[in-house]
């Protein structure tokens, strides 16, 4: 799906930078409350392997509140009422969402460029947004020690784009955050991911999402027609992998999964194969005067829980609530971009704190050793609890600071914004 739009105006209240779920999120929320906002995103389509897939209940049940969740559920996913994994040799429930006070009691498994077309036909619906794909910022602008716009490339020509704020939602290698050179703090990971995909068959185990051990993790996605499969992987150890070959790495992980053996030789080479850096890292401040940082620009999850999709969608409802009024009135200030950091730090740094109780820590030399290590006290002590899966339920599907749609449907044409010249 491309988005063509020739209403683009120079000036707008708002550039967001990065077409993900925040910022096709937020741009869809201030579109919505009657604010010219502009998205702007660096690939031609959302066509991309490996995201974030999963739509927690408390993204759910902001589809509810925006009206959109029946709609939502028409399109291809798979629902998770509970998350099960395999620990100490047997399988256990390690998240129980059934019982959480939303109106989807279940994580939605749903290609993430479905969910991201969605929200984008959602926010075109409103004359005030505007969507450019195949556009990359080139820079951000500045005076007077402040923001006031961004400079990017689209296709063969160069646009010059001011605004009253502009926000970094490009994600975990954001190069709005890299511009504007915030300093953030990294808690490091001992891990990271491969991804990968394999066929799938009548008589394969029934279930939405798995954990298999016992020395590697190995997560299985039902895709519908296929699994997607995540190998956990001891950090910086991919190129020994490589070393090894492909048929090597297929071994080890079919030792490990409830599929065939003979199901991983559809992984044919490397290049089936997708390496995910692992990192748990977030920004000392989110912002400067006429800049904000939300989503993974502001804070990287690790892939525990599944939660790094859902805690952006929070951060893009959160900002919403809290600065749409003022950017369609034209009385933005900074002190309002401090509020959403103070909003939503609570809920990020107890996040990653659960994220990083729940990963394991291996000590010195473990990972070379025959023997497999223990999983992490706090999932040995869900696995032998009936009630701890609802609780971690309630964290995982809803988050430490669930956030409602606050902002109202405003007529867009009570935008206080004149147009301006055209981008040059």
């Amino acid at each position: 799906m491309r988005y063509l739009y020739s209403n683009l105006e120079r000036s707008q209240s708002c550039v967001v930078v990065g077409a993900g779920p925040a910022g096709l999120m937020l741009g869809l929320l201030l579109a919505r409350s009657g604010v010219d906002v502009t998205v702007i995103e660096k690939h031609q389509d959302f066509l991309r392997d490996f995201r974030g897939d999963t739509i927690h209940p408390s993204t759910l049940e902001a589809m509810h509140e925006l009206g959109y969740l029946d709609e939502l559920l028409t399109l291809p996913h798979q629902k998770a009422y509970q998350l099960h994994a395999e620990i100490e040799g047997r399988k256990v429930t390690i998240a129980d969402f059934s019982k959480l006070p939303t109106r989807a009691k279940f994580i939605a498994f749903m290609p993430q460029w479905d969910f991201l077309n969605f929200l984008a036909r959602k926010a075109a619906g409103f004359p005030r947004f505007r969507l450019l794909m195949s556009t990359e910022i080139t820079s951000l602008r500045w005076e007077a020690g402040r923001v006031v716009g961004v400079n990017a490339r689209q296709s063969d020509r160069n646009l010059v784009l001011d605004a009253d704020l502009v926000i970094g939602a490009d994600g975990r290698n954001s190069a709005t955050r890299k511009a504007a050179g915030l300093e953030f703090q990294s808690f490091g990971t001992a891990t990271d991911i491969l991804w990968m995909k394999v066929s799938k068959k009548a008589g394969d185990p029934q279930q939405a999402m798995s954990h298999a051990g016992p020395r590697q993790g190995l997560v299985l996605i039902d895709r519908g027609d296929y699994w997607q499969c995540g190998y956990v992987i001891t950090k910086g150890t991919v190129d020994a992998l490589k070393d090894g070959g492909i048929g090597a790495l297929c071994a080890r992980i079919a030792e490990v999964a409830p599929l065939p053996a003979d199901r991983f030789k559809e992984i044919r080479s490397w290049d089936d194969v997708h390496l995910l850096s692992v990192r748990i890292d977030r920004l000392k401040t989110w912002w400067k005067p006429g800049l904000l940082f939300i989503g993974d620009a502001a804070h990287a999850m690790s892939l525990i829980g599944g939660v790094g999709v859902n805690l952006a969608i929070q951060d893009a409802i959160a900002t919403a609530n809290l600065l749409a009024e003022a950017l369609r009135e034209g009385r933005m200030k900074t002190r309002l971009l401090e509020a959403v950091q103070r909003r939503r730090a609570f809920p990020t740094r107890a996040t990653q704190k659960l994220q990083l109780m729940m990963r394991s820590r291996k000590r010195a030399g473990e990972a070379d050793s025959a023997r497999s290590p223990k999983p992490p006290l706090f999932m040995r002590l869900i696995a032998r609890s009936p009630l701890l899966p609802r609780l971690t339920g309630r964290l995982i599907g809803l988050g430490f600071r669930p956030e409602h749609v606050r902002t109202q449907l405003v007529d867009w044409s009570c935008s206080l914004r004149k147009s301006a010249a055209p981008p040059r």
